[in-house]
């Protein structure tokens, strides 16, 4: 059986590198994007089990990208989408649901938050 797919889209390098070594360890295979223009690139042209992006990204946030996602007839219009924010204000949660976010993880987490909700999202999918 081949590993699951996740594309992690994170401009902070040193937090994406920790979350795919994370991710990696657990038995999943992680392609990373450092923007948000990149993030949309590879959901071009890639086909990924669950997509996990930063809110507050160059080029674009991870919001928009989710929100283009859900938009597309794309092979990964349906994965789960993790946002990853520091902003835990109402209207920011709200604003992710609209866009189609699935999960909302609020920073600082703990890795293992992470692996817990990635397993979850990934198990609910494949039933």
């Amino acid at each position: 059986m081949s590993a699951y797919r996740i594309l992690l889209a994170d401009d902070e390098e040193a937090l994406r590198f920790l979350l795919t070594e994370t991710l990696a360890d657990e038995g999943y295979d992680i392609t990373e994007a450092t923007d948000g223009r990149e993030a949309v690139e590879r959901l071009r042209s890639e086909s990924f089990d669950l997509v996990i992006l930063d809110y507050m990204m160059p080029e674009q946030t991870g919001v928009e990208v989710c929100e283009w996602l859900r938009s597309q007839d794309g092979a990964n219009r349906e994965a789960p989408v993790i946002l990853l924010t520091a902003k835990a204000l109402d209207k920011d949660r709200e604003r992710a649901k609209e866009a189609g976010v699935t999960q909302y993880i609020v920073k600082p987490f703990s890795p293992l938050q992470l692996i817990d909700t990635v397993q979850e999202l990934i198990q609910q999918r494949s039933t």
